[in-house]
């Protein structure tokens, strides 16, 4: 199978073939750290950790960097509200930050560079733009001039004559074209600033990543990623002051993920797109610094925010409400119910246990061998779904199907009741798949997620008692009883589970 990535700079889903073979460059684009992170910022960091994941398993080796952005204007003004220092706010937000990832199970990202620490690569880059006729100073400032590029605005699509300044400084006075942007700064009285062929200053958003991915991945490497609100004007002005620079493609491939999408009901059940720091609903401005990953991973766990992520491709808006969030917890635990049963079948659930491939060459004959067929085909439905642009929400739908197959193949052979050795490693080798392209997701490698205290007495009593009277029921064939009492355990979220050893129950 090819491995085809919708590309942005080309629109189209392209096969891919990295600049170096068996070797793949990939630069995120990361937060800048002025705040606590929120949900927004973790979607970049778990879709390239899982990208990356597939790309090891498919036999690549793979470099992720994620920058920081530690100097912006947004911090200094936070540190003047704060009555503190630039570096101050970005090392406790910067923690934050990797604290987040960290309890993400994100662990494959291997370089984080900050501004602050590249000041000397990213006057070199500027003065080589100067050098290039590309880039200008005046009092001060440097401007990238953009009417020097004569491919300015591919990437996303604009005219050059439909443009506003592509910078977040909104100061103009000296450039030659208003969407000529800041390369350097001029400094302010009281802001930091670094010394430069220019005079005192501080660099420019944009060419920030230019420097840093040059640096880390060459002056062409493969993947770019970002949020879709990236592409422009940040991923345009990287893009165009970086092949003026070096004269060479800069990355090959350009990702954009989707933005974040809340739905409350104080927003009149109306859907809004997170931009930035602040969402808007029915006129309101709510930060959305409210929806913390600190408090999303303390109230939900990490594996379900992972999984909620996942659920969607990745190009695609995140829709985020509670209603979401409860259709999440019912999806993920499906797996962690069917995992608890196959630990009391005496499944082993251990990593080096053999997937479907491997039982495939004996049991594909046998009386299971529909079974196992139907395993191979959907484990080969979920490696196209990956190999097509990446699409997790395919891959975990393939999953559910196994998980469905599993627990009907238990059911069919009765193994709760008398195991049969040809089922049970048939459905061992099935479980063992589902878990190892689990992980390829990042799932499956958390304790879940404990939401409410540990059951208390009255709570098991009372439930023993219903369970006492559902056996009851259906000792003396009143079964509408037993079903009503199923079913209305379930409406508030509990399942009933008929085991060879008695009824459990289990919140869902």
């Amino acid at each position: 199978m090819t491995l085809k990535i919708y590309n942005t700079l080309t629109r189209n889903k392209d096969p891919f073939d990295p600049v170096r073979p068996g070797r793949v460059g990939m630069y995120l684009c990361g937060p800048t750290v002025y705040k606590s992170p929120h949900i927004g910022h973790m979607v970049g960091p778990i879709i390239f950790d899982t990208i990356k994941r597939y790309l090891l398993f498919k036999g690549f080796d793979v470099t992720l960097i994620v920058n920081i952005t530690d100097v912006d204007d947004k911090l200094i003004a936070v540190a003047r509200d704060r009555q503190t220092t630039m570096q101050a706010v970005a090392e406790l937000h910067t923690s934050e930050y990797l604290s987040s990832l960290k309890r993400l199970g994100i662990e494959s990202i291997d370089h984080f560079p900050k501004a602050s620490e590249n000041i000397p690569e990213i006057i070199e880059f500027t003065s080589k733009l100067i050098g290039k006729e590309h880039a200008y100073a005046v009092d001060g400032n440097v401007w990238f001039a953009v009417t020097s590029d004569a491919d300015y605005g591919r990437l996303s699509g604009r005219k050059l004559d439909e443009q506003s300044a592509g910078t977040r400084d909104t100061e103009s006075a000296g450039k030659r074209h208003p969407a000529d942007f800041a390369l350097w700064k001029a400094a302010k009285p009281g802001e930091p600033s670094w010394d430069s062929p220019w005079g005192k200053g501080r660099p420019g958003w944009h060419i920030e990543c230019s420097a840093m991915a040059t640096k880390y991945l060459g002056e062409t490497f493969d993947i770019h990623g970002g949020g879709d609100d990236l592409k422009f004007p940040h991923h345009e002005n990287e893009l165009a002051q970086s092949e003026c620079c070096t004269g060479k493609p800069f990355a090959r491939f350009w990702l954009h993920n989707g933005l974040t999408r809340m739905k409350t009901k104080a927003a009149g059940d109306e859907y809004n797109k997170i931009s930035g720091s602040v969402l808007t609903l029915a006129g309101n401005e709510t930060l959305l610094a409210s929806v913390s990953v600190d408090n999303l991973l303390s109230t939900h766990g990490p594996e379900l925010l992972r999984y909620l992520l996942l659920s969607t491709h990745y190009r695609r808006p995140i829709d985020f409400s509670d209603d979401v969030i409860i259709a999440m917890k019912k999806g993920l635990s499906s797996f962690h119910r069917m995992f608890d049963r196959m630990t009391r079948l005496n499944v082993p659930l251990a990593d080096e246990q053999a997937d479907i491939d491997v039982a495939a060459q004996t049991l594909l004959d046998g009386p299971n061998g529909d079974f196992v067929k139907l395993i191979l085909d959907l484990k080969m439905r979920w490696l196209e779904m990956m190999d097509d642009d990446f699409n997790t929400a395919g891959a975990l739908a393939s999953m559910h199907e196994m998980l469905s197959a599993i627990n009907a193949c238990v059911d069919q052979a009765q193994l709760e009741k008398s195991p049969d050795a040809t089922a049970m490693n048939a459905v061992t080798a099935a479980v063992s798949t589902v878990r190892k392209l689990g992980k390829l997701l990042g799932l499956f490698t958390f304790t879940p997620h404990a939401e409410e205290p540990a059951n208390d007495q009255l709570t098991a009593k009372l439930m023993g008692i219903l369970i006492e009277l559902r056996a009851q029921a259906r000792e003396t064939k009143n079964f509408s009883l037993a079903d009503d009492i199923r079913t209305k355990l379930a409406s508030i979220n509990v399942t009933l589970e008929d085991r060879a050893g008695g009824t459990g129950w289990k919140r869902n």
